[in-house]
């Protein structure tokens, strides 16, 4: 079974913000293929299925992003997942708006939601996507700047890249991590060709 990480933050408040990509990726996954999520029993919402006869689970931790650790650790123990099975999804500031980058393993790269997850898992090798959120903004207002949400022009760019990221969700889900890389390969240049994550 394949499990996929959403990172974000639970509640209205944080509805649409950028550090809850994760979250946005995996509801657009929920809604293309008609899932719905639903509490556990754990620190973590999920909603499971099967595609192609590969089953998965979409995960939303409930612990907030600081403590994303906590969750992952509890879905790999309650569901007996490989850590080659898991993806996380997660915001990136150091990538521009819309860039989709696919990493096997790495550090946290300043992110505390891969931080908890690095030290609750005891390793930094699990798979990730990491979208871009941009980083407009100045040194002293990062927290701000990461809880601030998505402008509707911001929403409209990315539609295409979160629509890419599901697919990319998609390939590692029936097949592997290895399939998921080529098809980014294969189909990246396509859609980012027509215009630029940082367009106006």
């Amino acid at each position: 079974m394949k499990a996929v990480i959403g990172i974000g933050n639970l509640g209205k408040k944080y509805e649409l913000t950028r550090h809850n990509i994760g979250f946005i990726i995996l509801d657009y996954f929920a809604e293309k293929h008609k899932l719905f999520f639903k509490p556990s029993k754990n620190n973590f919402y999920f909603a499971s299925g099967n595609l192609n006869a590969a089953n998965f689970l979409l995960v939303k931790p409930t612990t907030y992003v600081n403590q994303s650790g906590i969750a992952a650790l509890e879905v790999i123990e309650n569901f007996n997942i490989k850590i080659s099975d898991l993806l996380v999804v997660v915001d990136d500031i150091h990538l521009e708006l819309g860039k989709i980058r696919i990493r096997k393993s790495g550090s946290d790269g300043g992110h505390n939601g891969l931080k908890s997850i690095i030290y609750h898992l005891q390793t930094n090798n699990f798979h990730r996507l990491r979208f871009g959120i941009g980083n407009d903004y100045s040194e002293s207002k990062l927290a701000n700047y990461v809880l601030s949400k998505f402008s509707h022009s911001e929403l409209n760019l990315i539609k295409k890249y979160i629509s890419f990221s599901v697919e990319l969700i998609e390939e590692f889900i029936k097949k592997d991590i290895n399939k998921m890389l080529d098809y980014y390969s294969k189909y990246s240049k396509d859609i980012y060709s027509l215009n630029k994550p940082d367009a106006n």
